[in-house]
């Protein structure tokens, strides 16, 4: 077996980008050849020094890429992160801590370059914790049995004054990325998105050997501005005494209003032969199936931990969103890698703003990096992580206290995966 020493872990270079997607593919189970063409698309998202691999013996065994984002916080602000994607190691190479020498690379770069945060979407739940991230924003998916909707089956249409439109890839692209960052303004946990997302997402550029166009449709008000955005596919089922059985899929949905949101889930479950609509990946608290006239046609399938968030800089990140009330907290947080860790106070004013530095006072509440991340965006309860043991209340009633200044109203959420 080749020594831990013997792996090498660097950064790429643009000749080795073949290899290093072979290896990348190979830990996802995918095909493990790309074409030119896909490969030659892939190359957009090259960033020299920030897609790292393990070599051994001149092969690529472990890939680790990281890209500029940026994360919405409680009120509106954005903080840069560091987005973490391709993360695999190959079964061969396993339990060699190969992962761990990527990351604390990729982290120290991160925090060097003035990264608030650090972000991923986690396929497996175990890994990520060891190295300061926790899960911040969880995601749910419902099923909507649209003959038991109770909608009307001769609506025409918004009854608001506003209008659905069905458009077409371009029109997505040139009417997306601003209604984006109108939703990226109002909802904690959402990221940007950059231009080639847009043309992916839209067929235009091909990251995968198949690419199933989707259907859009924008939702327009009353006074024509565009307020809600949907794309989605529909399969062709039919049963055995010619009945429809299809089922909308949608792909992404980006609603500013909830006159908006409510006309394109509305729309969706009005298509004629679709029996069942599958609503992608939405907030826990979504408003969807309160939209329908019952409720229970929207059933969970799914809901999971989704946006992982590992602070790097502990200051920035608590004064970058606002607070529910006034009060102050003094957290004692350990960060076994570093960049995070030491006693800070928190002071948060009547207006919602925020001041955090360190401190030498007794701390409050004695939390990991991870909990603390999983707080900042306001999804979690202090005092349900004090109950599992993870936070540990050093002052009775610091964690309660501490949800009154971090908890939000509505719940953060992420509706992309990177």
């Amino acid at each position: 077996m080749t020594s831990r020493a013997d792996v090498d872990v660097r950064p790429i270079t643009e000749s080795e980008f073949a290899d290093w997607q072979r290896a990348m593919n190979v830990g996802f189970l995918r095909e493990p050849t790309l074409s030119e063409e896909i490969l030659d698309a892939r190359r957009a998202q090259f960033t020299p020094g920030r897609s790292l691999g393990a070599f051994d013996g001149g092969r690529c065994v472990a890939t680790f890429r990281s890209f500029a984002q940026e994360l919405t916080v409680v009120d509106g602000a954005t903080v840069p992160a560091d987005a973490v994607t391709n993360v695999t190691v190959t079964a061969t190479h396993r339990r060699r801590g190969l992962l761990t020498r990527m990351m604390e690379r990729d982290l120290a770069a991160a925090k060097e370059r003035g990264d608030v945060v650090a972000t991923l979407i986690a396929a497996e739940y175990p890994i990520y914790g060891r190295y300061g991230f926790g899960p911040a924003t969880t995601a749910a998916e419902w099923t909507i049995d649209v003959p038991r909707a109770g909608l009307d089956p001769r609506r025409a249409g918004p009854q608001d004054g506003g209008r659905v439109d069905l458009v077409d890839a371009e029109d997505v692209r040139k009417l997306g990325p601003e209604l984006h960052e109108r939703l990226r303004r109002t909802q904690p946990g959402v990221v940007s998105r950059d231009e080639l997302w847009w043309r992916v997402t839209t067929g235009a550029v091909r990251f995968w050997p198949t690419f199933q166009e989707p259907y859009y449709a924008v939702y327009r008000s009353a006074g024509g501005e565009v307020e809600g955005m949907v794309a989605y596919t529909a399969d062709d089922d039919w049963g055995d005494s010619k009945q429809p059985l299809n089922t909308v899929r949608v792909k992404w949905l980006t609603g500013v209003t909830p006159a908006a949101e409510r006309a394109l889930w509305l729309y969706l479950c009005s298509i004629d032969w679709v029996v069942k609509v599958k609503s992608g990946w939405r907030a826990p608290d979504d408003l969807l199936p309160h939209l329908l006239p019952d409720p229970r046609a929207a059933a969970v399938t799914t809901q999971a931990d989704w946006l992982w968030v590992r602070m790097l800089d502990v200051v920035r990140a608590l004064q970058a969103r606002t607070y529910g009330a006034a009060g102050s907290l003094v957290l004692e947080v350990a960060d076994r890698a570093g960049p995070a860790g030491g006693r800070y106070r928190l002071e948060a004013s009547a207006d919602g703003t925020g001041v955090c530095v360190p401190t030498g006072e007794s701390a409050d509440l004695t939390l990991d990096v991870a909990e603390l991340s999983v707080l900042w965006l306001g999804d979690e309860s202090a005092v349900r992580l004090a109950a599992l043991g993870r936070v540990r209340e050093e002052r009775a009633g610091a964690a309660r206290q501490a949800d009154a200044l971090l908890r939000t109203s509505r719940r953060p959420w992420c509706p992309d995966v990177f």
